[in-house]
């Protein structure tokens, strides 16, 4: 089965829906899978975010604040590159008209993790300021379209 994900909050809805169920906002459905939206960091959504759970994790990781649904899901870096983006070949997939399809990379440098935006339409924000390169630290926010996620590195 076909989603089609609310361009207001996120919630992903049955391709047959025109209206989203969370929200009642119009669903916008793209005709091309290489279409990319615009979205600005100064647009807040109507759900609240969700908690940081207490994943038990080891090592860094990436936990998703809010955006597609997806709340609480996390990420580990793998290897010293860590292709975020739409496109289904990334490591990272965020499957969401917000999100380029190569957006950002995950760059390993010993202990450090570098993210760098890779030319993507909306940009890749940290700590809500728009960034090419950024060296992240623990509990940084990172935004990649609709999707704010958590840096955790301990």
């Amino acid at each position: 089965m076909s989603h089609v994900y609310c361009p207001e909050c996120g919630f992903q809805n049955p391709m047959s829906a025109n209206y989203c169920a969370r929200c009642g906002s119009m669903l916008v459905k793209a005709e091309e899978s290489d279409i990319t939206m615009t979205y600005t960091v100064d647009e807040t959504s109507s759900a609240a975010e969700t908690p940081l759970p207490e994943l038990g994790l080891e090592g860094p990781a990436l936990v998703v604040r809010s955006g597609g649904g997806r709340a609480g899901e996390h990420f580990l870096p793998a290897g010293e590159r860590t292709l975020i983006g739409r496109s289904p070949d990334c490591d990272i997939f965020l499957d969401d008209v917000t999100v380029s399809r190569r957006h950002a990379v995950l760059v390993r440098q010993g202990a450090r993790f570098i993210i760098e935006d890779q030319g993507s339409l909306n940009g890749t924000f940290v700590n809500r300021r728009r960034i090419d390169t950024a060296e992240l630290e623990h509990g940084d926010e990172v935004q990649i379209g609709k999707y704010r996620l958590s840096f955790l590195s301990t």
